[in-house]
């Protein structure tokens, strides 16, 4: 019988997956222009890790200071001026921004608060983000299912990529990741915080820097619950009913704040950077705060 019963659950997590890859395949067009929706609205003033250095590209003019070698000054824009100005090229080192979203089973929940589930909302972040990364000339990746490329059409990729993955753990894999290289991951962050330190413990060892988007839904963050409620844990399929839930909202809250405290800790010590986001907010939101935290070096 033990063996019997082995069988039937490995072949429920087999339909299982495949129905949620299906799922997603289905929704990805919708995802996608959803995601360019939300990249146009913050896309001003997004200009990725550009700046002044060496390069073939004009970056802009600035006054000539005291000390340089005169072999720097544009004598064609200073004779416009009484004034002298050095010409400054872009830097164009590409950087890699490996992104990850989390598709596992927990990712499908949404509540009539939301109008989105936390798995379609993470995907479109993730699209939205590796869209505005292209056009400020990034190289993006998908951890485990696109190599890096610099390519204008990256969002487009990244959304091929996804729709021909199968559901896989909250937390992505470390081996493709290299140093110096920034790691986006987009999931609801609830695992037990030993796998989160374990994981984190290894992509720290790579020389890349993390930035952790943790996506709730409104629910889980109030837990309005009241009288006889049944929980069921959509990784290991186990329920749990209890009565007059209104009771264990205290105690949930507590549970759930000490375990982002956490997470918000380690980030910090590690010079990485952390941020939630609820799926009732605007998904410009943490786009915004993702552009600031990058751009100011990783710093929380």
């Amino acid at each position: 019988m033990a063996s019997d019963r082995s069988g039937l659950s490995a072949q429920g997590e087999g339909q299982a997956a495949l129905a949620s890859a299906r799922s997603v395949a289905a929704t990805m067009p919708d995802l996608l222009v959803e995601a360019r929706r939300v990249a146009a609205t913050v896309a001003m003033g997004w200009h990725g890790r550009r700046r002044a250095g060496p390069g073939e590209t004009f970056w802009e003019f600035r006054p000539f200071e005291t000390g340089e070698p005169a072999h720097r000054v544009d004598w064609r824009r200073s004779a416009r001026d009484d004034a002298l100005f050095v010409r400054e090229q872009e830097w164009e080192a590409a950087h890699t921004v490996w992104l990850s979203v989390d598709r596992s089973p927990s990712m499908a929940f949404g509540s009539k608060l939301s109008p989105v589930t936390k798995r379609d909302r993470a995907v479109v972040l993730t699209l939205a983000l590796a869209d505005l990364l292209a056009r400020g000339g990034e190289r993006i990746g998908l951890i485990g299912g696109m190599r890096p490329t610099a390519s204008r059409d990256a969002a487009e990729r990244v959304a091929d990529a996804l729709m021909h993955l199968a559901p896989s753990s909250a937390l992505p894999e470390t081996e493709q990741v290299r140093r110096f290289s920034d790691v986006v991951v987009v999931g609801d962050l609830l695992d037990p915080l030993d796998e989160i330190d374990a994981w984190m413990h290894k992509l720290a060892g790579t020389g890349a820097r993390a930035h952790l988007v943790q996506v709730l839904d409104p629910v889980e963050e109030t837990f309005p619950f009241g009288g006889r409620a049944e929980f069921r844990d959509p990784e290991a399929g186990t329920t749990l009913l209890v009565g007059r839930a209104e009771r264990w909202r205290g105690d949930y809250r507590r549970v759930l704040e000490a375990h982002r405290e956490a997470l918000a800790d380690r980030c910090r010590r590690l010079g990485w950077t952390f941020l939630v986001h609820h799926t009732d907010r605007s998904a410009a939101e943490p786009l915004l705060a993702l552009r600031a935290r990058m751009a100011a070096g990783g710093k929380p």
